[in-house]
């Protein structure tokens, strides 16, 4: 399997001006030249990107999708402001954003272009693309990277107002319960528990830190030659939260099949044979980086990111369904909402033992 991006033709739903695109370009960016050739990174669930060929080299565009999209979601202001702070003043890794558009007359909706990357991106925990001496090395330069990243002080950085420093848990939940509930295509019986349960059942401890939001091997990008994290990408979901959330969500893999396609699973996987750590030295690792003893209320983390994922791809299966969903298998994704959400419901109700 490839560990680069594909690359299709744009698609019919999201094509627009290039030529004024272009223009609007080479007057924010002149060293572009005057040539732009543009394909589509497929494979994104959320902001369509797209590859700019350009005489100066290529660049990364990402945009807002088009149509009616559910409210605060798709930020890609947001995006263009958390990366450029984190590549001005640390050395998280990021890509160098260069030029942010939030005039919707140029190419239909808000975008912003970054430096292109050539590295490799391996979608799937279990790394089988990579040789099985690295895989151990790339999440611990995962499991590092996050460390770092919520290491960042955020008064520090210009970011102290990238979000509410109190309360991330209950606010996400009530975030993803109305965006469930505003793309709701049928009863789903496992997000009303956990919609009833997770309010009652908060963490014990509040914290603040830049949170991700979708900290993932397919949104890790590694060097060419190393099994090491040169960019941290796609920051829709990025906030000030709660870090320990960002480290539920890159564990919910140990908790999901790996015989279902698409889930990108470990459960059921011989991890030793796989030379991938468990879930218990993963956290270790992430509690050694980050000065704690231990984790409290595990259970909450996974139930909630389980049941905002669940409330997420319920989104990509309501706009596929609307016809404006950014990858071509978004039907298919969508209809996974139901497993997560079942998933996260049997972790709440089983509560610490996880």
């Amino acid at each position: 399997m490839s560990m680069k991006p594909e690359l299709v033709d744009v698609l019919p739903a999201h094509k627009f001006d290039q030529s004024r695109l272009l223009a609007w370009l080479q007057k924010e960016l002149p060293e572009i030249g005057s040539r732009l050739s543009v394909k589509q990174f497929q494979g994104g669930q959320s902001n369509p990107t797209f590859l700019l060929e350009t005489d100066s080299g290529r660049y990364v565009l990402r945009k807002k999708p088009p149509g009616k999209t559910l409210p605060s979601a798709h930020m890609v202001e947001r995006e263009y402001k958390v990366m450029r702070a984190l590549f001005e003043h640390t050395k998280v890794p990021v890509p160098n954003v260069r030029v942010l558009c939030e005039d919707n007359d140029v190419i239909g909706t808000p975008f912003y272009v970054m430096d292109f990357l050539e590295g490799r991106i391996v979608s799937h925990s279990a790394l089988r693309e990579l040789d099985r001496k690295d895989r151990l090395r790339a999440h611990h330069s995962a499991i590092d990277t996050l460390a770092g990243l919520h290491s960042v002080d955020v008064n520090a950085v210009g970011l102290s107002d990238y979000g509410r420093p109190e309360g991330y848990v209950a606010r996400q939940v009530s975030r993803w319960s109305k965006q469930y509930l505003a793309a709701k295509t049928g009863d789903m019986p496992a997000m009303d528990k956990l919609m009833a349960w997770l309010p009652e059942n908060l963490p014990s401890t509040d914290e603040c830190a830049i949170a991700h939001g979708d900290y993932r091997f397919g949104n890790l990008m590694l060097a060419p030659d190393t099994p090491e994290v040169i960019a941290i990408l796609d920051w829709e979901l990025s906030t000030l939260g709660h870090p320990l959330a960002d480290l539920a969500y890159y564990c919910l893999p140990y908790h999901l099949p790996s015989d279902l396609t698409g889930m990108r699973g470990l459960l059921g996987e011989d991890l030793e044979a796989l030379g991938v750590p468990d879930e218990q030295a993963t956290i270790a690792r992430y509690c050694a980086k980050t000065g704690r003893d231990s984790i409290a209320d595990w259970h909450v983390y996974l139930a909630f990111s389980l049941f905002r994922l669940a409330s997420i791809l319920q989104g990509v299966y309501k706009r596929a369904l609307d016809g404006n969903a950014a990858n071509a298998n978004a039907l298919e994704v969508g209809e996974r909402a139901s497993l997560l959400a079942e998933t996260g419901w049997a972790i709440a109700s089983a509560g610490e033992r996880v």
